[in-house]
């Protein structure tokens, strides 16, 4: 990794943190979030990944239209470490615990390294 993909990494990082301690207070069964990059194609490359709990979490997540609202922030917060991206929805996706124990045996790594599972 070069020394500006390691910044990037770094802002990234930081970035998410700050997303994922908000999230974790603000909305219920919230649990973490992650991120894949591929830095040659920085940052249309960019995969965010937020995971809630239980499948009905972020059912009810859905249902109460937070969706936009967590997209903004992210957005914002990237933002303002200089990662700026056009249309955030294109970088984000959900997931769950539950749904990466059925499908996945709960191998995180696994999962987040295909795209043959179900992400919402």
């Amino acid at each position: 990794m070069r020394k500006t993909d390691k910044k990037i990494d770094n802002q990234l990082r930081q970035g998410l943190t700050l997303v994922c301690d908000h999230s974790i207070e603000v909305y219920p069964g919230f649990a973490w979030i992650t991120h894949k990059v591929d830095y040659t194609a920085f940052p249309k490359s960019l995969r965010i990944v937020c995971v809630f709990d239980t499948e009905l979490q972020l059912r009810q997540f859905n249902q109460e239209n937070h969706k936009t609202t967590l997209l903004n922030l992210i957005k914002r917060t990237l933002s303002q470490f200089g990662i700026d991206l056009k249309d955030i929805s294109q970088h984000v996706s959900f997931d769950t615990e539950t749904a990466c124990e059925q499908q996945h045996n709960g191998n995180w790594a696994l999962r987040l390294s295909g795209s043959s599972h179900s992400i919402k």
